[in-house]
């Protein structure tokens, strides 16, 4: 039972969470000094005026949390013969995206504070696919629960 409509939100929300490793989270623009901020995944970057790379800092947690959202959601695939175990599955999936999200969100907040930004800097591709991912995520569940009320009811009539 491979084939149902769950399975498909929940291969879009893999395909999320690696679109959220492999593209830029959040761009902070040229400051006053001239140089601006890039958090992908793996790395927050500070690049000058011609965008070569200043200084950067290694943002492992936020690859580690998005990959394993991702894993996640392709083990509860496979996890259709079980659809409470599933769905308790995609219920930590949850969790493990909101926590992606409030590093990234923690990740910038600090850096727009360490560098006296003005303005908040700007949420790329990458950090929008985590909620997309968590739509996605959600609907899967949604879709779960009907199917295990449907072979409940379907019981009752045996």
């Amino acid at each position: 039972m491979i084939q149902r409509v769950q399975t498909i939100f929940l291969l879009l929300v893999v395909i999320c969470m690696g679109v959220t490793i492999g593209t830029t989270l959040w761009v902070q623009g040229p400051t006053q000094a001239g140089d601006s901020w890039e958090l992908s995944a793996f790395m927050m970057s500070n690049l000058d005026a011609s965008g070569e790379v200043v200084q950067s800092s290694s943002k492992w947690y936020i690859a580690a949390l998005a990959s394993f959202a991702g894993l996640l959601a392709l083990i509860s695939i496979f996890q259709y013969r079980n659809r409470a175990k599933q769905m308790m599955l995609n219920m930590v999936n949850s969790l493990v995206m909101v926590g992606t999200v409030v590093a990234v969100f923690l990740t910038t907040n600090g850096i727009n504070t360490e560098i006296g930004a003005t303005e908040s800097g700007a949420y790329q591709l990458g950090f929008w696919t985590i909620l997309v991912a968590m739509v996605c995520n959600m609907l899967a569940n949604r879709f779960i629960k009907k199917d295990e009320a449907l072979v409940r009811s379907v019981d009752r009539i045996r």
